[in-house]
């Protein structure tokens, strides 16, 4: 079996080529999978520190939309206000002008 896999060369001595590689494929898979877990333990002890970096921006946006959407409510209701005024006025004069009184 010579040069098959490494194992053994003609020589009748142990190739750890393989081994090696092996046991440093291993070491990074272990590594990565503790600090995937390190991470995760800090994600779930965090969360609440984690949630309000990302809503910060998005929350600095929508206060604004809300103060331009507030606005605008305010001035439709403003509007309505003084259509309801005006239309109250003329109906009070309306009814002023109509009355009829009967004599028996």
């Amino acid at each position: 079996m010579a040069g098959g896999y490494g194992v053994m060369s003609d020589d009748e001595t142990i190739d750890y080529s393989v081994h090696e590689a092996w046991n440093e494929a291993t070491n990074v898979y272990l590594i990565v999978i503790l600090v995937s877990f390190g991470l995760f333990m800090y994600a779930r002890k965090n969360k609440r520190k984690i949630m309000r970096i990302f809503t910060v921006p998005h929350a600095a946006e929508t206060s604004s939309e809300t103060n331009f959407y507030d606005d605008v409510k305010k001035i439709r209701l403003r509007q309505q206000l003084e259509m309801y005024c005006i239309a109250r006025k003329h109906d009070h004069h309306g009814q002023s002008d109509s009355v009829q009184l009967t004599v028996e």
